[in-house]
């Protein structure tokens, strides 16, 4: 056990040399599991299955090693992806599973334009600490949740306070509610952000696009009380400065941007 806190720790500084040690663990693993197989089976996966198994394999070595989840994605896909481009055949079925799943992940992008974004580890921390000038019995609604990652992890660090999210994608909405369950303090609807009453809330957080962010802002300024905070993730509202934009610091460059709500016009 000391070993394996050790490589967590390396883990904690080179996420990505961790990720290497999952990936060939996973390959040795698969290797002696297909000798095995052939010792007592005439029946060989296909490069693909085989593909499938191993970033599997490598995706739970690395969330035990204490990689985290955007890595657990990675390490899926990984192999599946090399074998993919490399030419290894898929059945026509594989091709419609990804369409629908892509639908049902980015099903408001059409009559909202509001694709699926992740909010990111960097923009949770900055989250916690400007809710934490509030008080503890807060109320905060993410428009537009999607799985809810974000969204649980404020609910674990602010228990006295209430969190909502709204999601219409079908898919997202469902991961959401799933997650959300055993938490008390939070709650996912199945509701368009224009049908939220933002009344009901002292923060509205949102990580959209630049399309809704007028008419959000106005639909904000007419619900919400004074004081009341909206807090966007890189999207501006246009001709409307932020109080505050807190840089992330990520690869996307993104920012909160923070709005205090003069009250209901």
């Amino acid at each position: 056990m000391e070993q394996v806190r050790l490589i967590r720790r390396l883990g904690g500084r080179y996420p990505a040399l961790l990720a290497l040690l999952a990936q060939l663990a996973a390959t040795l693993l698969l290797a002696a599991l297909v000798v095995l197989l052939a010792q007592f089976s005439a029946w060989r996966p296909t490069w693909l299955a085989a593909g499938l198994v191993q970033g599997l394999l490598a995706a739970s070595f690395g969330r035990w090693l204490g990689l985290s989840r955007s890595w657990w994605w990675l390490n899926l896909a990984f192999v599946p992806a090399l074998l993919v481009f490399a030419g290894a055949p898929l059945p026509s079925w594989v091709f419609l599973a990804a369409f629908v799943l892509l639908a049902l992940l980015n099903w408001n992008s059409v009559g909202e334009r509001v694709p699926l974004y992740l909010s990111g580890v960097r923009c949770r921390r900055r989250l916690v600490e400007l809710l934490a000038r509030r008080a503890p019995a807060f109320r905060f609604v993410d428009l537009g949740c999607g799985p809810a990652g974000t969204l649980l992890a404020l609910a674990r660090q602010f228990p006295r306070a209430q969190f909502v999210g709204v999601e219409t994608a079908p898919l997202s909405f469902l991961v959401a509610w799933l997650r959300c369950l055993g938490q008390g303090n939070c709650q996912i609807r199945y509701q368009s952000l224009w049908r939220t009453d933002l009344a009901e809330f002292d923060v509205a957080y949102c990580f959209l696009s630049p399309a809704p962010m007028a008419a959000l802002w106005n639909k904000a300024c007419a619900q919400m009380a004074g004081g009341a905070w909206l807090v966007s993730n890189s999207f501006e509202v246009p001709g409307v400065a932020a109080d505050e934009a807190i840089e992330l610091h990520d690869w996307r460059r993104s920012r909160l941007l923070l709005w205090r709500l003069p009250g209901k016009s």
